[in-house]
């Protein structure tokens, strides 16, 4: 948006980076609330930010939020990933939230979307062993009894958040139909039946293999329309890239800012390592990417709010693209830069390099966002 920010965006952007600098602006800091690196959420800040109002940017008021938009909660993703803030539920939880917004009963968004606003974490499950990308293969299943009983069977596996999550959003298959035949169902947490564990990965504890044995949730737990599940998780889309493209954006300028920082410092024959024009240059191209990924970020983000009803499958997938990749470029770049300090513990590149890789894996890899913008061209 860059100009475009209006004054109350502004201001609130400089209060997270505020915040940011305040709660967890050094390593000693982020360490203890992280468990060295290990967790990307922290509970205990996660309340702060609740407590100032900030979890319900894009949520309605009649629901504790604040009655933002898509922009909004871009900008607030942006800035909390730029400052570190251990708030990884946010991002499951706005993109969530989203969901049950648009399609769940009016019970189930005055209990979900105000128990986000007061700091609850939301998780969503899709992929399984057998069914990523494709998601229309998935195979955990959901039957009605008769008494209007729905009884899930089977497992979910990379679900970001599952262990920390005061429900999650689950995708079962409720008919034969690829597509046609799959339902979202709220799950609360600690329901009987559901068995979380998590999965190690090289960024420390976030996803989770989720088991269900003869879960049995209440007929009034679908989400939405039964068998109507393909066509809300579409719905969805426009937000679930958007949010991951702008915490990815935020990820990339601190990377970029972290290695200038270093380059200007460190000396090598008698001279800012930076000031070599084989440094000059990457820093040159590097910071050219991240402007050109900030505007395309905040306009399809203006985009959405100005069409609320609308689907932005090229932008939405442009815009997931360019910022998990341009992470990822920044990060390595960075390390590069950096030499061997950029390898070690010391500094935080090789975390944001830990949190970067993994971006264009998750919510639809680089290749699936490459094949939806090559389908919106016919091809």
């Amino acid at each position: 948006m860059g100009s475009r920010l209006t004054e109350e965006q502004t201001a609130f952007a400089a209060a997270v980076r505020d915040f940011a600098k305040r709660e967890c602006g050094t390593r000693e800091q982020r360490d203890a609330l992280t468990d060295g690196g290990r967790e990307a959420h922290s509970p205990e800040l996660y309340r702060r930010l609740a407590d100032l109002g900030w979890l319900g940017v894009c949520l309605p008021e009649e629901y504790g939020g604040s009655g933002g938009g898509t922009a909004d909660a871009c900008l607030f993703l942006e800035e909390t990933s730029y400052g570190m803030v251990p708030c990884g539920g946010f991002v499951t939880t706005v993109i969530t939230a989203k969901a049950y917004e648009r399609f769940g009963s009016e019970r189930q968004r005055r209990e979900v979307l105000s128990g986000v606003a007061r700091g609850d974490v939301l998780a969503v499950a899709m992929s399984e062993p057998g069914a990523g990308s494709d998601v229309g293969a998935l195979r955990c299943r959901a039957r009605q009894e008769r008494d209007g009983t729905w009884v899930i069977e089977g497992q979910k596996t990379w679900i970001s958040n599952a262990h920390c999550a005061e429900s999650i959003l689950l995708v079962a298959r409720t008919g034969q139909d690829k597509h046609g035949g799959l339902t979202m169902f709220h799950l609360p947490a600690g329901t009987p039946g559901v068995e979380i564990r998590g999965i190690e990965t090289m960024r420390g504890r976030e996803v989770n293999d989720v088991h269900l044995t003869d879960v049995r949730l209440p007929a009034d737990s679908v989400v939405g329309d039964v068998d109507g599940g393909w066509k809300q998780l579409m719905a969805g889309l426009n937000h679930e890239r958007l949010f991951l493209a702008a915490n990815m954006l935020g990820l990339a300028r601190r990377a970029f800012d972290d290695a200038v920082a270093y380059v200007r410092e460190r000396e090598q024959f008698g001279r800012p390592v930076g000031s070599f024009q084989a440094l000059r240059h990457r820093v040159a191209d590097l910071a050219t990417e991240i402007e050109c990924t900030r505007l395309l970020v905040r306009e399809v983000a203006l985009d959405c709010d100005a069409y609320p009803e609308k689907l932005f499958p090229r932008e939405a997938s442009m815009a997931k693209l360019k910022a998990t990749e341009l992470a990822k470029r920044v990060t390595l770049e960075g390390m590069q830069m950096m030499g061997g300090y950029g390898y070690t513990t010391e500094f935080d590149m090789e975390r944001h390099l830990r949190a970067a890789v993994v971006s264009t894996v998750y919510g639809g890899t680089s290749e699936i966002q490459r094949d939806v913008i090559g389908k919106t061209y016919g091809l």
